[in-house]
Order: C-alpha cells, then sequence, then structure tokens
C-alpha cells in the first residue's frame, strides 16, 4: 500500500475509517508494505483509535515537516501541522534537512518526508517487496 502525499490526505484519509481497518490488516502482517509521502502519512492517524492503541505507536517514521510546511506559508492556515501531531500521538519522528530527500524504513513501513523522496521511497517499497518474494 503506498498513501501518496498532497494536502488531500491531511483533510479526507486523516479520518478515514476504511483507510484505517486496511492498514491495520496490513502493518501487522510483515509480509506487506505500507508506505506513505509527504503528507499521505495522515493517514496513519485513524489507525487503531477505535481499539484504543495507535497502530504506529512506536514505529519510526517521517513525513513532511513542520518546517517544510512553514516554509510553504501554508502553516498558519493549517488546524494543525502533521510532524508534530505524529509525534503527539506516539511515532518515533525524525526528519532529515528540509526539502531534501529523506525516507526511513522501520520494518515493512517505508515513509518519504517530502516530494523530493519520491524516487527514494519508491526503490525502497521495490526493495522492501523483492526481500519479501525472495524469503
Amino acid at each position: 500500500m503506498l498513501i501518496p502525499g498532497g494536502h488531500g490526505p491531511m483533510q479526507d484519509l486523516a479520518v478515514n475509517e476504511d483507510v484505517a481497518r486496511v492498514l491495520a490488516a496490513m502493518l501487522p502482517d510483515t509480509s506487506k508494505v505500507v508506505a506513505a509521502l509527504c503528507h499521505g502519512q495522515a493517514a496513519f492517524l485513524p489507525a487503531g483509535e477505535a481499539e484504543g492503541q495507535w497502530l504506529f505507536k512506536g514505529r519510526r517514521l517521517t513525513s513532511f515537516t513542520d518546517e517544510e510546511e512553514a516554509s510553504t506559508g501554508l502553516a498558519a492556515n493549517a488546524p494543525w501541522l502533521l510532524g508534530e501531531r505524529l509525534r503527539q500521538v506516539g511515532a518515533r519522528y525524525d526528519s532529515g534537512p528540509a526539502w531534501s530527500s529523506y525516507v526511513v524504513v522501520d520494518g515493512n513501513l517505508v515513509t518519504g518526508q517530502n516530494p523530493t523522496s519520491a524516487a527514494e521511497v519508491a526503490r525502497a517499497v521495490l526493495g522492501e517487496l523483492s526481500a519479501r518474494v525472495g524469503s
């Protein structure tokens, strides 16, 4: 599963219970790969909430940073910032320099910081899929 970025996921996927159910079925299955890029990680927010345990708690990941959001001039209009929100709910959040390619792989979870990270995310996902086919 690859969740693309853009501001759409911040509005739609951050509260989508159907996506939360798909993530809940996929992430615990280490034969599957879950990936998100830029703002796509907003889709992770509702995953596991109904059961009282956020599915991504303690997982290492990255996303579009609050610094990058501020530099676009959109942070002041946002109801919340993704990096801050992910840290608040329990992610082990990490980021690279603003606007550089930065990817975090934590088991079967692949996340990319921003659009510049797209090619590196694709390579990481293909690598993770290849590893699973070979095993």
